[in-house]
């Protein structure tokens, strides 16, 4: 589950998909149904994923290129690299699987995908200590609240679902790539040992087993995850990233903001004149690199744990 728009405003996501793209361009998307995409309600299929991820490629215009997927993703790339050979330069693996009957057991994959389907503000709550049990407290009340605006229930059971019936076995000895298989040791979404089934049966695969217990590759040591990758591509290693901050006033600006006050409210809430609040706003997004007011609430959340602001 994506949402392109809402995941810039998470500071750990933004910072990993920004280190990603240092030097090379990175294209993502919302698969159907999910975030800025169309609704969808149909099958989940490993065919229909393809499909999706082909739609991009010949969108943008791609001959060739290196594919990265993580998570469901991963499985995906890795059927897309063996289908398409001649499209893929090389292939990075995080988080991911061979055979989606290998995550837990029958009675925990059905316990799941029913709370899913019918108490789905508890289940994203779930799924956010599965994803990132390494984040901060207002980095996961923010995921949590992300997921739900990123998809519906029905369409978060169905990913789900697919995730445990797919296989794509059979079809990692066709990979020809050069292949990094990432995976973190204590990951409890993802079991480790499909990470190595998944190096084994790829020709010639690169296994970095990596220390930590997030599934995400945003949440927890992320800078591992980002060197591993830039390395693998041959990309420079990044300095540390300059922390990003707000000054006093700005931060007054963006707490009323995520409260949902209008500029006028703000403007009368610090007795300062409505010119005054947009100029403001103006400088948050463009330090912050932000384009809506949903995504400075998001990432004020995440900063003041406490604050009672909510994704839309």
């Amino acid at each position: 589950m994506s949402h392109l728009e809402l995941d810039w405003a998470i500071p750990a996501q933004r910072l990993f998909y920004g280190s990603l793209s240092s030097g090379r361009t990175v294209v993502r998307y919302d698969r159907p149904g999910c975030g800025l995409s169309d609704q969808y309600s149909g099958p989940r299929s490993v065919e229909h994923e393809l499909a999706t991820l082909g739609a991009v490629v010949e969108a943008v215009h791609l001959e060739r290129f290196d594919l990265f997927g993580w998570s469901l993703g991963a499985p995906v790339a890795a059927r897309w690299a063996a289908d398409h050979a001649q499209s893929v330069s090389r292939l990075v693996l995080y988080g991911g699987w061979a055979r989606g009957s290998a995550i837990g057991d029958e009675v925990s994959r059905t316990h799941l995908l029913g709370l899913l389907v019918d108490h789905w503000g508890l289940g994203s709550d779930v799924l956010t200590e599965l994803f990132a049990p390494e984040a901060d407290p207002g980095t996961r009340r923010v995921l949590a609240q992300y997921q739900r605006a990123a998809s519906s229930a029905q369409t978060a059971a169905g990913l789900l679902d697919l995730a445990y019936r797919i296989d794509v076995s059979e079809s990692l000895n066709r990979i020809g790539a050069p292949t990094l298989v990432l995976h973190r040791d204590q990951d409890r979404a993802a079991p480790p040992p499909q990470g190595r089934l998944l190096a084994e049966r790829i020709p010639g695969a690169q296994l970095v087993e990596l220390s930590g217990r997030s599934h995400l590759p945003a949440m927890g040591d992320s800078r591992a995850v980002v060197d591993q990758v830039r390395r693998f591509l041959g990309l420079r290693r990044l300095r540390e990233a300059a922390p990003v901050g707000l000054t006093a006033r700005q931060n007054e600006v963006a707490a009323l903001v995520a409260q949902g006050l209008t500029n006028r409210e703000a403007a009368q809430r610090l007795h300062l004149s409505e010119r005054s609040v947009e100029s403001h706003l103006e400088r948050i997004r463009l330090r912050l690199g932000f384009r809506s007011r949903t995504q400075l609430a998001a990432w004020y959340a995440t900063q003041h744990p406490s604050s009672r602001g909510e994704v839309p």
